[in-house]
C-alpha cells in the first residue's frame, strides 16, 4: 500500500512524497509554508487522482516524459519523476491513482 511522506525541505519548506508500495517516489509536491496547506496538499491529491483529465502529460528537453497532476483549480499538486518512455509514465499514473485513494500519511517533521 502506498503511502504519503511528510518532510521538510532545506528552506523550510514542507513537502510530500507519495511512495508506492515497493517505496518508489512516484509524486513530489511543491514547497508549502505551513503543514497544514501540505496536509491539504495530500487531500487533493487523494481526491484529484481519480479524474484522468487532471493528469498533465509532458515531454521534457531532453525526450523523457513527465507528468503533473493539477487541482481543479489548474493549479500543479505533484509532479512525477522522468520516465524513458510514454508507457513507463502511464504506468506511474496508474500507480498514483491506485496508491493515493487510500495511501496513509507519514510526517518525518515531527519525529
Amino acid at each position: 500500500m502506498g503511502k504519503f511522506i511528510i518532510s521538510k525541505r532545506t528552506n523550510g519548506d514542507f513537502q510530500f512524497n507519495l511512495k508506492a508500495g515497493n517505496g518508489q517516489v512516484i509524486l513530489t509536491s511543491q514547497g508549502y509554508s505551513t503543514k497544514p496547506s501540505c496536509e491539504n496538499g495530500i487531500g487533493s491529491v487523494k481526491t484529484y487522482s481519480q479524474e484522468d483529465s487532471k493528469f498533465e502529460r509532458n515531454t521534457a528537453k531532453d525526450g523523457r516524459c513527465y507528468f503533473n497532476l493539477k487541482a481543479g483549480n489548474g493549479q500543479i499538486i505533484g509532479t512525477s519523476q522522468m520516465y524513458e518512455s510514454d508507457n513507463g509514465m502511464e504506468n506511474g499514473i496508474e500507480s498514483v491513482k491506485n496508491n493515493a485513494p487510500h495511501a496513509h500519511v507519514e510526517d518525518e517533521t515531527s519525529i
